[in-house]
């Protein structure tokens, strides 16, 4: 009888014991739902964390992309640039207004929206009188883009910026946290991110009017009256009080959580980056990442392994990887979007692989997935 090994997944929750701590708070209070002490801290750790003044704690980064859309008057047939290479979550947002997403490609150093390229499309679109309302810019994977250079083109076009930095809690671009540089900051609590609330997000912003109208529009706008009266459209946007005491645990030791990532990054990097045909996304200088997920680049030629063929190996040892993000311009909702396209993103999605990177990953289960890696790569070049 074969045995079957534990499965290893890509990036589930890591819990300690102080969620549990404020989870029991919550229900000794009982105050679950609605807003409450733990939803309180929740927001001032973040704020405190980022160094950013204003922060509203809400069920989903989702939620947070819609509501900045939302207080920066996004209409229908807006135009609304984002990056390709993401999560379609930064996206369908755009629709929700009715507007209308244009996406701009990566460059190759680290993965995220083009500044040149971003430049290239705003000024065709505002040649053809469609100057773009909005940008969403993604930091993927948690290594941070050049946002400064994104944000520096915003200014000059005075176009807002939303900075979705939902997989990239922690990283930091020559010491300030990424998600903080634009207009609006977008994080994601999802229950495979850094940390989790189980599901949740964050709006941020030195702007406290957007914030607090935020804060209004996610409890479905409801006045300041003895009565039920609204004045304006809302959302059930709210983050409970009991998934922000899970997220009050978790802030505790999210710094901790980081660094156990990068030193998985670091494992996987000494142990396959010398593979010929097998490459890390690296730091550029002044960057420190989160490394939410380890990624690789397999180059097919060199190896005779693509990256599905990997995958699959690893599936079939109950090992969980991940294709690199499918490029929004290739997705069936999106494909006869515009797009502004270099070719980079098609790339990545067609040779890289996310590897299992989950904080609470032991010695052996690292051992264990290197040593499949090699495995597959070592049973290729026997054949």
């Amino acid at each position: 009888m074969t045995s079957i090994s534990k499965p290893i997944l890509l990036s589930p929750p890591h819990f300690s014991d102080e969620e549990l701590k404020y989870v029991k708070q919550a229900f000794g209070q009982e105050w679950i739902a609605g807003r409450g002490e733990n939803l309180d801290e929740l927001e001032g750790a973040l704020s405190n964390f980022l160094g950013i003044d204003h922060v509203v704690a809400l069920n989903s980064g989702t939620a947070a992309i819609h509501l900045a859309l939302v207080l920066l008057g996004i209409k229908r047939g807006d135009v609304v640039l984002c990056s390709t290479f993401t999560f379609a979550a930064s996206a369908n947002p755009i629709v929700y207004q009715g507007a209308e997403p244009v996406f701009i490609d990566s460059e190759s150093e680290t993965w995220n929206m083009d500044p040149e390229l971003l430049v290239k499309a705003i000024d065709e679109l505002i040649k053809i009188g469609k100057k773009p309302k909005a940008i969403i810019f993604v930091h993927v994977y948690g290594m941070p883009g050049k946002i400064e250079e994104v944000a520096n083109i915003c200014n000059h076009f005075q176009i807002p910026l939303i900075e979705d930095a939902a997989e990239a809690l922690g990283a930091t671009r020559k010491g300030k946290k990424v998600g903080t540089f634009g207009d609006l900051g977008v994080y994601s609590f999802n229950d495979n991110k850094i940390i989790t609330t189980s599901g949740g997000g964050a709006l941020v912003s030195n702007n406290g009017d957007w914030i607090e109208r935020a804060r209004f529009l996610a409890s479905q706008s409801r006045d300041r009256t003895n009565y039920y009266q609204h004045s304006a459209i809302g959302y059930n946007y709210v983050m409970s009080n009991i998934a922000a005491s899970i997220g009050r645990g978790q802030m505790e030791v999210l710094q901790d959580r980081i660094e156990k990532r990068r030193e998985i990054f670091a494992y996987y990097k000494e142990r396959l980056g010398q593979i010929e045909g097998v490459k890390f996304l690296e730091e550029l200088p002044g960057v420190y990442c989160n490394r939410w997920l380890t990624t690789l680049l397999i180059d097919r030629e060199i190896t005779s392994v693509s990256a599905e063929t990997l995958r699959f190996e690893l599936e079939q040892v109950s090992i969980e990887s991940r294709l690199l993000w499918n490029p929004m311009h290739r997705q069936p909702i999106y494909q006869e979007k515009q797009y502004f396209d270099n070719g980079i993103s098609d790339h990545l999605f067609s040779s890289g692989l996310c590897l299992p990177s989950g904080s609470n990953m032991g010695a052996a289960d690292l051992e264990r997935v290197t040593d499949a890696v090699l495995k597959v790569l070592d049973q290729v070049t026997r054949s």
